[in-house]
This record gives structure tokens, sequence and C-alpha cells, in this order.
């Protein structure tokens, strides 16, 4: 089932010589999550707007292509309806905090009131985000006051609270440690389960290894590859290229020059540890 089709879409910023994006061609369907990853520059920011319809409807530019949300092109629809549709978190936190209220309570429930949600549902859906993201603790603080680890959270459930059925999610670890980090991927894993489409660019190819059904590689405002988890992170060339990939998928590699191979290149920890366990247990090819 088709959610998003991209059809030769190229995109290129005011006053910009180059273009951002190049003959994109793809196609998100729905219920599915896509890890977005790429060198810096290389328009994955620039494919989450246009997908959530910034571009054209912020940004102006020259757009060109088919860019088709549910069959209808972004450039038909309304940004206010469209946001009722796809929900975007943005890669820095401090850009998304409203500014205009007085607690993280208030401002999680912020969309909810501009979309004219009842209050008995509006104050429901925020006690169960809150509890979800685990940020009881700040629901009486100051938004504007909160470390930036603490805004993406936020950020984060004001966008979940939405209930959208697409989620473009920008970089929503980069202020956060890792267990943290632990508790947003299983949450977007979650969603996933709901049949939300989830498009997330991440630098932590570990964990988009693990949870995400497509990976698209992105470089100099094209898609290089694609494919699922095994077939792109299998591939040494992309070390090459700036693109890291999972720690399981090194090892792999290593062990592979040392004629020492596993079955498969594993590209997870836990497909890692069973190969060593099964290697461990067998006499002659133990260490």
């Amino acid at each position: 089932m088709k959610g998003i089709e991209l059809k030769n879409v190229s995109y290129q910023y005011p006053l910009s010589e180059a273009f951002a994006l190049k003959n994109i061609h793809y196609t998100f369907e729905k219920g599915k999550f896509y890890g977005i990853i790429g060198p810096n520059s290389a328009g994955k920011t620039t494919l989450c707007n246009l997908v959530r319809g910034l571009i054209p409807h912020f940004y102006e530019g020259e757009l060109s292509g088919d860019v088709l949300i549910e069959g209808k092109d972004v450039r038909e629809w309304d940004g206010s309806l469209l946001s009722t549709k796809i929900g975007y978190i943005f890669q820095n936190p401090f850009t998304q905090i409203s500014g205009v209220k007085d607690t993280v309570l208030e401002e999680i429930a912020l969309g909810l009131e501009n979309l004219g949600i009842d209050k008995e549902e509006m104050i429901e859906r925020v006690i169960n985000v809150v509890k979800l993201l685990k940020i009881e603790d700040l629901i009486k603080k100051n938004p504007n006051n909160l470390s930036g680890g603490q805004r993406q959270r936020v950020a984060f459930a004001s966008i979940i609270a939405m209930d959208n059925d697409i989620l473009v999610i920008d970089e929503p670890t980069s202020q956060l440690d890792p267990e943290s980090t632990a508790d947003i991927f299983e949450i977007i894993n979650m969603l996933k389960s709901q049949g939300k489409t989830i498009l997330l660019v991440e630098h932590k190819v570990d964990l988009i290894a693990e949870y995400s059904d497509e990976v698209l590689v992105m470089e100099n405002g094209h898609i290089a590859y694609s494919g699922t988890p095994s077939d792109v992170f299998s591939n040494i060339e992309l070390i090459d290229r700036g693109v890291a990939i999972p720690q399981a998928a090194l090892l792999s590699h290593d062990l592979q020059r040392q004629n020492k191979p596993f079955d498969f290149i594993t590209i997870t920890n836990e497909q890692a540890k069973q190969q060593i366990m099964k290697r461990m247990s067998c006499v002659n090819g133990s260490y």
C-alpha cells in the first residue's frame, strides 16, 4: 500500500546554485519503518522537509517532479491539513518548542488544542504520552527552561500526542544519553507496530539496523543505496563513502579478512552474539 511516492523529484533552495535533491524516485509504503542515513549535507533533512510539506509551502525554491502524499501532490495539500496527517520532529528541539506555554503539560497539549480536540480526550492523550516517554517529572516545568535532552523528549511527546498516520523524525536522539536513546527507539518501534509509517533520520546505525524495515543511504542529494538493513549494512563500500556501518558488520568483515567468516554478515549485536556462540559450541571452529 503506497503512502508517499516521489517521482523524479529534484529541489533547489532559493539563492542556492546546487540542487539539494536530485532525481529522487522512491515509494514509502504505509506501516513501514524507514531509516535514512548518510554523511552531512547529503540531503536527509531536505528530504524530511519535502515529505512534511515544508517544501514548497514554507521553503520556496525550485521543485520538480511529483511528490504524492496518499495519492495527492504535496503542492495541492493545505499545509494545516497536512500537519494533521504527518507529524514532524525537528532535528533541533529548541526550534520545536512553541515558547508560548508556561508548562510542559500545556506545551504537549498545544497541537491538540489547535485541532479543537475535546478537553477530556486531550487530557487523556497527554497523560498517556507523558507516561510513555517517562517525563512525569517535567509536566509542571517551563518548557523554555529545559535542557536540550528534555526539550527533545517534550517535542517528541507533542507529536506523538497528535496521533499522526505518518511520522517524519530528524535525529531525535542527538541530545540524549544511551539509555534515553534506547527508550526512544522502543517507542518508535511501538508506533510502527500500531501501523504508523515512520521516516527516521539517524546517525546511530546500530539501532537503525536493529529496528528499521528498509534503509536509504543518501549522498549528494540522491539515494545512493536502498534495501533491507542486511542488504545495505553488509556493504563495506559504505565506509569509503563516509557512511558508518554497525559494529556487528565491522566484526563480520574483519573476520572475513582473517578467513574466519561468520555464516553471514551480521548487522546486529544479537546476530553477532549468536554466531559467536555457535562457533564456540563447535570444537573444530572454536577460537
